[in-house]
């Protein structure tokens, strides 16, 4: 295809096995592809995947297949806190993951935990589920603690925000006392605004504009989950990422799959090619937002070539 291509919103786990406000979150017994979740049964993993592992190794056969380069891999409190499998898929795979660490923020004393993690186990950044941590302000003492050890340190953070401006003052004043902290922030700042297009609502639109900062970008991570509905080619989320290319720039976006959960609708090539076809953005743009974005912010390097490899029913 001639394109860089950099993944900057995937998930990975040996085994989901968590809960979230009381209720189980599991990969159910007989078939690992489905979890129990919150309540319901759903789709978890595509319907192959039957041992309810969504291992590097598999995400790498897509990756391969699908010509990406590299994955950054954020994770959320729905899949259970995943640091010592995300520790040594980093050991193994150094060139072709950023794995982030996560801990319990809504118990207090997590600050140590998250610098130990970043430095004796060497995670270079925290990801931060912001829209369900709406019962601790993101400013709170020990949050502002840990992102002023984080800037100092020159490490990233990953953060997905609540609908609308509900957390975006908290988020611009820790942009205001750490103004060199590297943030990415995530979804699209939620795209799928509830009641108006996001091309319509303000809420919205503050959300990416925090990336007029400096250190601050966007990632698409979950956009062909947010319009689902709409499904192939998802002409709402390209008018979702050209408004914000209005907004801020596309050198301020990045392509992200929300790798797997968005596997069980769609190929891996889709989360990106529905992209790559669109007459709504130019060459150059196209460039920026699938990788060259994601090099430049992430410092990744030493990528592989990856050829295309023709299918059986080609």
């Amino acid at each position: 295809m001639g394109q860089l291509l950099i993944d900057t919103h995937a998930h990975l786990w040996l085994r989901q096995d968590t809960q979230w406000n009381g209720l189980a979150i599991r990969t159910k017994e007989g078939n690992g592809s489905r979890s129990e979740f919150l309540g319901e049964e759903r789709q978890m993993l595509p319907p192959f995947m039957i041992d309810g592992k969504n291992t590097a190794e598999v995400f790498l056969s897509n990756m391969d297949y699908a010509q990406v380069g590299a994955a950054v891999v954020v994770q959320e409190f729905i899949d259970g806190i995943q640091n010592n499998y995300l520790r040594e898929v980093q050991q193994r795979y150094p060139e072709r993951f950023f794995c982030y660490a996560m801990v319990d923020y809504l118990r207090d004393g997590f600050c140590d935990e998250a610098i130990r993690l970043m430095t004796a186990d060497d995670f270079q950044g925290m990801a931060i589920p912001g829209h369900r941590l709406l019962g601790r302000k993101l400013t709170d003492p020990e949050m502002m603690q840990m992102f002023r050890w984080m800037e100092a340190n020159d490490k990233y953070l990953s953060i997905t925000l609540a609908y609308g401006d509900q957390q975006v003052s908290e988020l611009s004043e820790v942009i205001s006392e750490c103004p060199s902290l590297k943030i990415a922030i995530g979804h699209l700042g939620m795209a799928d605004q509830p009641t108006t297009p996001p091309w319509e609502n303000e809420s919205w639109r503050s959300q990416i504009l925090l990336a007029r900062n400096e250190n601050v970008m966007i990632e698409s991570g979950g956009i062909t989950w947010l319009y689902n509905t709409e499904f192939y080619p998802f002409p709402s989320a390209i008018r979702a990422i050209r408004e914000a290319t209005n907004l801020v720039g596309m050198e301020k976006l990045m392509w992200g799959s929300d790798y797997p959960r968005t596997i069980t609708a769609i190929t891996y090539r889709m989360s990106y090619d529905f992209v790559s076809k669109s007459t709504e953005l130019t060459d150059e743009e196209k460039l920026l937002f699938l990788g060259e974005n994601a090099k430049r912010f992430y410092g990744f390097k030493n990528l592989p070539e990856l050829p295309y490899i023709k299918n059986m029913s080609e």
